[in-house]
């Protein structure tokens, strides 16, 4: 995120903590999209990761007027919200198996959308095998994309810490799905 994002960023919450319905609409849809699709692969279901989604942004309404800027992203706190989330839904719910649905808002053929809700359905369940701080990691550095760096303010532990963390759920994940589908994260960086 620029500068002038981050100031207007930084104006928006301001605002919404203020009680501004408006600035916390556009704090909902500038997040809610990267926060769902977070939630949606610790979900077991499309519709829990909808409801978890929607008790983030109510979590965030419920402590804007206590939130401050302190330089870290703002999206860092609303990660560290859902993971809560994720968290308690696991503790007071046990998860049910069964075929996902799939994430995309567009038809695809029958075949694809089975295939997707497998897909999604088998790594829901190896994710489950790793502990909930391998899951944040796996998640944000390979699903949404998040830097060593980004990854370390949001979850709170040192880039190094991140890296080691995120190598070894790596390997294990190389051992339960095979080499060859997790290799090329191995090599190099990847920021």
């Amino acid at each position: 995120m620029n500068n002038v994002q981050s100031v207007n960023i930084q104006h928006i919450i301001q605002r919404a903590k203020k009680g501004d319905t408006e600035a916390v609409t556009a704090l909902y849809q500038q997040y809610a999209p990267v926060i769902y699709r977070y939630v949606a692969y610790r979900a077991p279901s499309t519709t829990d990761a909808e409801d978890l989604t929607a008790e983030v942004f109510l979590k965030m309404v419920e402590g804007l007027p206590a939130y401050r800027l302190t330089g870290v992203p703002f999206e860092a706190w609303l990660y560290r919200i859902a993971a809560a989330r994720v968290a308690d839904f696991y503790r007071r719910k046990k998860p049910i198996s069964e075929l996902s649905e799939s994430l995309t808002d567009s038809r695809p053929l029958p075949e694809d959308a089975l295939q997707t809700a497998q897909e999604l359905d088998n790594l829901r369940r190896v994710l489950r095998q790793f502990s909930e701080e391998e899951q944040n990691i796996l998640i944000l550095r390979f699903v949404e994309r998040k830097s060593h760096k980004d990854v370390a303010e949001i979850i709170g532990k040192s880039v190094t810490a991140v890296k080691s963390v995120q190598h070894r759920a790596l390997i294990q994940l190389a051992r339960l799905f095979g080499e060859e589908k997790v290799r090329h994260y191995l090599r190099g960086e990847h920021e």
